[in-house]
């Protein structure tokens, strides 16, 4: 199979690369950037730099377009939110190219928090009680009334954009700086007390085919992880199907949900509708024959897989390296490594440019870096050029639902 795997800068992207390349499919890669990691793995059979898609969505899917004609492509793998672009353009892409990826309306009403928290409690999943505020003077008024609250935007993602005045994170952000509106309005909830668990999911024809429930011991910043521990998924994966059955039984694509784990009773908190880094715990070959949907039940990643992203773990250990020392000391020595085995460092080595380019879409600015290293490809809600006038209404449709 010939496979174009977009985004290409985040570590699970090259993650796939390689699995993919491994499994005997031919690989190419874009990103809006020519130092984007996985544009460098020795697993692809060439790469391409494409427009913005959120920036320049008409050369973005003119890009791909060519891309696609040019080598061939059978089948567009997404990785981050380009996949919402992609969808909503999928009537512009050449015949034949088949995308991972579900239906535009039903991945807006998975990315947006306040549709898609309607979604859980309709698929019979617990989420903590939550408030939708679309103005400053709503979102005063909630936190006034939750002695412990956690509030973030419905539109967010990668652990930034926090306000809370519990845990690690609390005041960190200033209410001030929290600006909700009726196109863009915010969640408050309870503080839920305990840690978080992550999954991450390929669909195919609206089953499961590959699942994974992984906790973070070690975070940067407070945000996204650098270290993961598969654990038990038994009723991660019952979650994950019931969602997928309430929302669209034909769904194909890839999905991962984040939890809380208060005292064993699990809390659906978001949907990030692409992959993530459980997809590294998973085998190189489950991983493909799961993508296809060649499997005959899920492949269910075993509690204990452990690995870590290596650098991130020494440039955070440098960041606070007192409170670190033991844990990266840890790290360092016992957890593999994602790149060990796949004799491809050169890929790696390019991540700095990773941070230069986030560094550039910051314009100086006090964005932070995390949220600044994927501006160029995400999604907000709003409306993308070119998209139909269903999916225009579907999107309409979606922002009613956050009631």
């Amino acid at each position: 199979m010939r496979v174009l795997v977009t985004s290409s800068r985040n570590t699970f992207a090259l993650d796939i690369i390689r699995k993919l390349g491994s499994s005997g499919h031919t690989v190419f890669a874009s990103d809006t950037y020519q130092g984007a990691v996985g544009n460098h793995s020795k697993y692809l059979t060439g790469h391409a730099i494409t427009a913005s898609p959120r920036f320049e969505t008409d050369q973005f899917i003119a890009d791909i377009s060519a891309l696609v004609i040019t080598h061939r492509i059978e089948l567009i793998i997404p990785t981050f939110e380009e996949v919402f672009y992609l969808s909503a353009r999928a009537h512009d892409l050449p015949p034949g190219v088949k995308l991972y990826a579900g239906s535009f309306e039903k991945l807006a009403r998975l990315h947006d928090k306040a549709s898609f928290k309607r979604l859980v409690i309709e698929a019979n999943v617990p989420v903590p009680e939550t408030v939708v505020v679309s103005s400053e003077t709503e979102l005063y008024a909630a936190i006034q009334r939750t002695p412990r609250y956690f509030a973030r935007a419905a539109f967010s993602r990668g652990g930034v954009g926090l306000l809370t005045n519990t845990g690690p994170l609390a005041g960190k952000m200033n209410v001030s700086e929290c600006h909700p509106t009726l196109e863009q309005p915010w969640l408050v909830q309870p503080f839920v007390d305990g840690p978080m668990l992550c999954t991450y999911s390929t669909i195919v024809d609206g089953r499961v085919t590959s699942h994974c429930t992984y906790s973070v011991p070690e975070q940067w910043g407070h945000s996204t992880g650098i270290t993961f521990l598969s654990v038990d998924s038994t009723e991660t994966l019952a979650y994950t199907q019931q969602i997928i059955d309430t929302l669209d039984t034909g769904f194909t694509g890839q999905l991962s949900f984040d939890f809380v784990n208060n005292d064993g009773n699990l809390y659906a908190i978001e949907c990030n509708p692409r992959p993530t880094n459980g997809v590294i715990l998973l085998g190189a070959g489950e991983f493909a024959r799961a993508l296809t949907g060649d499997v005959a039940e899920p492949v269910v990643v075993a509690p204990g897989v452990e690995r870590q992203v290596a650098l991130a773990v020494v440039a955070d250990a440098f960041a606070q390296p007192i409170a670190h020392l033991k844990d990266t000391l840890h790290d360092l020595l016992s957890v593999r490594d994602v790149g060990a085995g796949w004799h491809d460092s050169v890929a790696m080595m390019w991540s700095p440019a990773t941070l230069i380019h986030g560094a550039k879409l910051s314009h100086g600015s006090r964005t932070e870096l995390l949220a600044a290293l994927g501006d160029d490809i995400v999604w907000n809600g709003e409306p993308i050029a070119g998209m139909t006038p269903e999916d225009r209404e579907a999107l309409e449709a979606v922002h009613l639902q956050r009631a």
